[in-house]
C-alpha cells in the first residue's frame, strides 16, 4: 500500500527532531457513518423555508432562530454520539502514544470522535470547536461547558421541550448559551479554536499527514502552506483529488495517496512503529 517514497519520508520524520502533525476533516468521520451534512441530510426546514448547512451554521441564523438552530445541532450531536470510531481514529491514538509531545492532531471535525477514541485534549487542536460543548452567548465568561447529557437523543426536526430550554443556559449568568462551534460568519481565535497553536505545530512539523479533508476552510490550508514553505513533507490521504494533493506532491518527500483514511492511517502508523524499533 505504501511506496518506498512514503516509507522513507516517515522514517526520516520519526528519526528527526520535528513534529509529526495530523490534519483531519470530514472524510475520516464519514468512514464512521457520520453524514457530512452537505448532502440531503444537511437540509433543514424552519417554518416554510428550507436552508442549507452553510446557511444554518451562522451566528446570524442563530440570532434569528436560536431554538431551531439548537434543535439542528442537538440532532447532529445525537448522530455523532451514536457513531463508532474507526480504525483511522484508533491508529492516531497509537501514534500519539508512540510520539508523545512530537505529535499534534489538528482536526476540523466537531464530532468528538478523536477524543472518544483516546487522543488527548492537550494535543488535539479542535479548530472548529466541539458539538458536545456550549458557552455563554453573551460572553459573560470565556468558559466552555460540557453539553448536558439529557439533551442528547434528539430526533430530526424535534422541537425543544421546556426542560431542554432550561438546560441551554449559561451556567454562570443564566443567559442564553450557544453551541461551541465556529460558524461560517465568525473568525478563528486561540482561546476557543487553538488557531495559534495550529500554526505553531505547522512551523514545528517535519511531516504533515492530511486525512479526509478537502481544504474548504482557510486555517487548514494555511497550515499546509506553512509546512510546504518550511520545506517539510506532506502526505495527503483522500479518496479524491483536492488542493492538498497538489501541495503534497510539491513538498519535499511528499505523496498523495488515493484511498480511505481508515485503511491508510493504520499502515502509516505501522511504518512509524517499524522506524522506531
Amino acid at each position: 500500500m505504501l511506496n518506498q517514497t512514503v516509507i522513507r519520508t516517515i522514517r526520516d520524520a520519526v528519526n528527526g527532531s520535528g513534529r509529526i502533525v495530523i490534519l483531519t476533516g470530514a472524510g475520516i468521520s464519514a468512514e464512521s457513518g457520520i453524514p457530512t451534512f452537505r448532502g440531503p441530510e444537511g437540509y433543514w426546514t424552519i417554518g416554510s423555508e428550507v436552508y442549507q448547512p452553510q446557511e444554518m451554521a451562522t451566528l446570524q441564523m442563530f440570532q434569528r432562530h436560536p431554538e431551531a438552530i439548537w434543535s439542528w445541532y442537538l440532532y447532529r450531536a445525537t448522530v455523532c454520539q451514536n457513531a463508532v470510531q474507526n480504525q483511522g481514529h484508533k491508529a492516531l491514538v497509537d501514534l500519539e502514544k508512540r510520539l508523545g509531545d512530537r505529535f499534534a492532531l489538528i482536526t476540523q471535525n466537531v464530532d468528538n470522535l478523536h477524543i472518544r477514541a483516546g487522543n488527548s485534549d492537550a494535543r488535539t487542536l479542535q479548530i472548529h470547536g466541539n458539538l458536545f460543548h456550549m458557552r455563554c452567548m453573551g460572553r459573560c465568561v470565556e468558559t466552555v461547558y460540557p453539553l448536558p447529557q439529557q439533551l442528547l437523543g434528539k430526533k430530526r426536526n424535534e422541537a425543544l421541550s421546556p426542560a431542554e430550554r432550561n438546560l441551554l443556559k449559561c451556567q454562570n449568568c443564566g443567559g442564553a448559551a450557544r453551541p461551541h462551534v465556529l460558524w461560517f460568519d465568525e473568525y478563528y481565535n486561540e482561546e476557543w479554536y487553538r488557531c495559534d497553536s495550529a500554526m505553531k505545530a505547522a512551523d514545528e512539523a517535519q511531516l504533515l499527514i492530511v486525512a479526509g479533508t478537502s481544504g474548504a476552510t482557510s486555517l487548514p490550508m494555511q497550515v499546509a502552506q506553512r509546512v510546504l514553505g518550511n520545506d517539510s513533507a506532506i502526505i495527503d490521504v483522500n479518496i479524491a483529488p483536492n488542493p492538498f494533493s497538489d501541495l503534497a506532491q510539491r513538498s519535499n518527500g511528499g505523496a498523495s495517496i488515493r484511498s480511505a483514511s481508515a485503511t491508510v492511517l493504520p499502515a502509516l502508523v505501522e511504518s512509524v512503529s517499524a522506524a522506531v524499533s
